[in-house]
C-alpha cells in the first residue's frame, strides 16, 4: 500500500490554498463552496483526516461510530454484535443514537469530519437531503446499511424490505387468508415507504381486496407504537365490516404489539388472525405464539458493513462497493399454529 495523501496533495487537488484546505476539513469559516470542493478532491484522491491516518499508519485503535435511530430496537443489536465481533480487536466502537432526528444525525456526521471519530457505519431510518449532503461532503470512511436513494459515492449494504412484505403476504395467502390487513411503520422513512409499496405489489399481484379499513401507519417501530395501530385497525375494519383474518406488520415489535391488542379482543392467533413481522429478531423465536418473521439479515448486513469499512481504511481510493442481501421468510406458529 503506498503513502497516504497528504493535507497538501488535497490542497493541490482542489486548487486551494493549504490553510484554506485546513478550513474547509475542519468546518472552520469556510464558505459551503469552499467546503463541498475541498472534501470533493479529499475523498478522490483517497485523503484521510490526521487522526485517522496516524492511528492506521500507528498500528493503533481507530474510533468507529455506529449511527442509528433507536439503539433499543433489536434489529441494531443484533448489527452491532456482528460489527463488534468483525472490528472488535483493532478498533474502538462507539454507538450514537440519534433520537430519530435527522438534524441531530446530520450533526454527528459534521463532527466526524472534525475529528471527532475516523469512520462511520450508519443505518439511518430518514434520509433528508441535508443528511445527503453531510454524507457525500465527509472525508472520513462511511458505510450505510440500507440505502440512500441517489447516486452518491458511497459503500453500502442493502435489502429489498418491499420483498419481504411480498413474502409474507405470499405466504397468508398459501394459507388461505385472504382479508389480509396491515400495519405499516411511518411512511417518511425508508423502511415505511418500501414497506408500503411492497404491500400494494402484493395485494394487486393476488388480487385481493385493498381499502382504506385494512391500511394503518403506526406512529413508530415499537411495540406501544404496535398496540395503539392494532386497536385503531379492529376498530375500523368491525365498524366497516371488513373483517380481516391476518395482519402484516412492518417490524417484529410492531406485531408483537399487535398480538397483544388482539388477544385484548378475546381474539385468538393465528385460528383467528394470523400475524407477521419483519427483521426476524431474536423476540420473534422467543415470544408466543413464535413470530413468522422475515429476516433481513441484520448480523450478516452488520458484519458485510464492518468489512467495507476495513477495506476503505486499508484503501480509501478503492472503488465504491454496493452489495445486496436477500431476505429470508421463517415460518412460526403466529401464522400456522403450535401444532403444523
Amino acid at each position: 500500500m503506498g503513502t497516504k495523501p497528504t493535507l497538501h496533495e488535497v490542497a493541490a487537488a482542489a486548487g486551494v490554498s493549504l490553510a484554506s484546505a485546513s478550513r474547509a476539513l475542519t468546518g472552520r469559516s469556510a464558505s459551503p463552496e469552499m467546503v463541498r470542493k475541498v472534501r470533493t478532491a479529499a475523498k478522490r484522491i483517497g485523503y484521510l483526516p490526521d487522526a485517522t491516518a496516524r492511528s492506521l499508519r500507528l498500528g493503533g485503535h481507530p474510533q468507529v461510530v455506529f449511527a442509528v435511530d433507536d439503539i433499543g430496537n433489536p434489529n441494531y443489536v443484533q448489527m452491532l454484535r456482528a460489527i463488534e465481533e468483525e472490528l472488535g480487536e483493532t478498533t474502538r466502537i462507539s454507538v450514537s443514537a440519534t433520537g430519530r432526528r435527522p438534524d441531530q444525525t446530520v450533526e454527528l456526521v459534521r463532527m466526524l469530519s472534525m475529528g471527532a471519530g475516523d469512520g462511520l457505519i450508519i443505518s439511518p431510518l430518514r434520509v433528508t437531503p441535508a443528511l445527503r449532503q453531510a454524507l457525500a461532503d465527509t472525508v472520513v470512511p462511511v458505510v450505510v446499511i440500507g440505502t440512500l436513494h441517489s447516486e452518491l459515492s458511497i459503500d453500502s449494504v442493502f435489502v429489498d424490505s418491499a420483498v419481504a412484505v411480498g413474502m409474507v403476504v405470499d405466504h397468508l395467502v398459501e394459507i388461505g387468508r385472504t382479508r389480509i390487513g396491515v400495519i405499516n411503520g411511518p411512511g417518511n422513512t425508508n423502511p415505511g415507504a418500501a414497506r408500503r409499496a411492497g404491500f400494494a405489489a402484493a395485494v394487486q399481484r393476488h388480487g385481493l381486496t385493498r381499502t382504506d379499513a385494512l391500511q394503518i401507519t403506526a406512529a413508530d417501530f415499537t411495540v406501544g407504537a404496535g398496540v395503539d395501530a392494532a386497536e385503531r385497525l379492529l376498530a375500523a375494519t368491525t365498524e366497516s365490516g371488513d373483517k380481516i383474518d391476518a395482519i402484516v406488520c412492518a417490524n417484529d415489535l410492531i406485531a408483537i404489539g399487535a398480538i397483544n391488542a388482539i388477544r385484548r379482543q378475546g381474539l385468538r392467533v393465528p385460528e383467528d388472525i394470523a400475524v407477521t413481522g419483519i427483521d426476524d429478531t431474536d423476540l420473534a423465536a422467543l415470544y408466543s405464539p413464535p413470530l413468522t418473521s422475515v429476516s433481513l439479515q441484520s448480523e450478516r448486513r452488520g458484519r458485510i458493513a464492518a468489512r467495507m469499512l476495513s477495506e476503505r481504511f486499508a484503501d480509501p481510493s478503492r472503488p465504491t462497493r454496493r452489495e445486496t442481501v436477500e431476505a429470508t421468510l421463517v415460518i412460526r406458529a403466529s401464522t400456522i399454529g403450535e401444532s403444523a
